[in-house]
This record gives C-alpha cells, structure tokens and sequence, in this order.
C-alpha cells in the first residue's frame, strides 16, 4: 500500500472520499496492516495511535474505521474537497515525523488520547 519516499514520509495511492464521519479514516485492516508493516520496525507499534497522513498541503491524524473499505481514505465531508472522489497520491508520515506532528496537534502519546 505504502512504499519508501523520502527521510520522513511513505507514499501511497488510496481512493479518497468524502464520508459522514467526524475524523479521517481508512479500514481497521488497513491502519491495523500499516501500523504492523511500517512501524513496528521502527517501535511504533501502539495499534491505538492514528496513522499521519499528508493529502495536498495538509497533515491529518487518520484512525482505523470497519466501515471504510480496503484502500480507501474517508475525509469527513467538511474537510474533503470538491474532487473528490478520486485516486490519490498520499503521503504517510515516518514514525519520527508522525509522533512529531501528533504531539504537535494535542496527543498524549503516552496514554494515547487527545490532550484537548
């Protein structure tokens, strides 16, 4: 799904879609699958902790949803764009990168929850 890109990212295709849900999602699977492949070597390995992804110019904490297909990242309707939907390049933020960003935005890495 994801492949090597760059010192801080992996890149991927998903399909992108707009859904009714509050967060970005991709299946529990999926998030489940990349966590395990990707982090785990690099010891991040909490299931719990959402994956960062990076679509156009914006980083986003996405979370595991059994409702979501395989290979498709769902954005809440509010935040998806008027292209969609449509085949994407996505970026996946590094383990370094991605706690970096989630701390950033409020998450309590240690407990797993929002500090907010």
């Amino acid at each position: 799904m994801f492949e090597q890109f760059s010192s801080g990212y992996y890149l991927g295709r998903l399909y992108v879609e707009p859904y009714d849900g509050d967060v970005p999602a991709i299946q529990r699977e999926d998030h489940t699958h990349v966590n395990e492949r990707l982090y785990a070597e690099e010891e991040l390995v909490r299931l719990d902790i959402p994956l960062v992804m990076k679509l156009d110019q914006e980083h986003f904490p996405v979370v595991g949803n059994e409702n979501i297909p395989s290979g498709t990242l769902a954005l809440p309707e509010d935040f998806a764009g008027s292209d969609l939907p449509d085949d994407k390049s996505v970026l996946l933020a590094k383990p370094d990168r991605a706690t970096e960003l989630l701390r950033y935005a409020g998450y309590d890495l240690d407990n797993g929850a929002a500090l907010a």
